[in-house]
């Protein structure tokens, strides 16, 4: 990765200063590795939290709203996470927290594209220096998670990619699981882009219908 960009991005983030979002302390190079440092936040994950069951109705609206400000906050000045999910929302203090801000984005900006020569003199193609289903997971967001735009590598991919990844961790609040669980990532992805997941009031009976409606709204 080009170090400079990576920097530069993570610094844009380190302005970030909001009750639910987990700040950036500092960022540097250490024997030619990136870092950053953000501080430590005494709780756990919401993926920690979701492994004892599904939450109720009152746990998904507080977390959702917290996560929200944070996202609002965020956007409203420029800046999209990418990487929305249960792992990068943190529990503390009876609120939710956002961490990772910018790091997604990080990453893939300061990639560098390496030149591979074709057989037979044939011209040389561009392609990422690591393009596997696992980099676009680390890098570009979470298969699970990812928007639709997300999944087809729009260039143009923009705030909306956190609100349609906040709907399906609100709906893996509720349900117990993503709508597409249990798909490999290949058909995760391709199940982004050309279907609908379940009705909310479909998997589970005691979700008031306007939240039903506003995170299928997010879907």
């Amino acid at each position: 990765v080009s170090v400079e960009r990576f920097k530069r991005e993570i610094m844009l983030s380190a302005a970030l200063q909001h009750p639910h979002v987990v700040p950036v302390l500092s960022a540097g190079q250490a024997d030619a590795l990136p870092y950053f440092i953000m501080p430590f936040v005494e709780g756990e994950s919401l993926r920690s939290r979701m492994a004892r069951g599904p939450l109720s109705v009152r746990e998904t609206v507080s977390i959702l709203k917290d996560v929200a400000r944070a996202l609002a906050y965020a956007h409203n000045r420029g800046i999209i996470h990418r990487d929305i999910k249960p792992d990068n929302i943190l529990l503390s203090g009876g609120s939710a927290m956002v961490t990772d801000f910018g790091v997604a984005k990080a990453i893939s900006a300061s990639r560098e594209r390496v030149s591979l020569g074709g057989r037979g003199g044939s011209g040389g193609s561009s392609h990422w220096s690591d393009g596997t289903i696992t980099t676009i997971g680390t890098s570009l967001g979470t298969p699970a998670y990812m928007a639709p735009e997300q999944a087809a590598a729009d260039p143009n991919t923009d705030h909306r990619a956190d609100l349609y990844a906040l709907g399906v961790v609100g709906y893996e609040m509720l349900v117990g699981a993503p709508p597409f669980a249990g798909r490999s990532p290949q058909a995760l992805l391709a199940a982004q882009l050309t279907e609908m997941p379940a009705p909310l009031a479909t998997r589970r009976y005691d979700v008031p219908p306007a939240l039903a409606e506003l995170l299928m709204r997010c879907l």
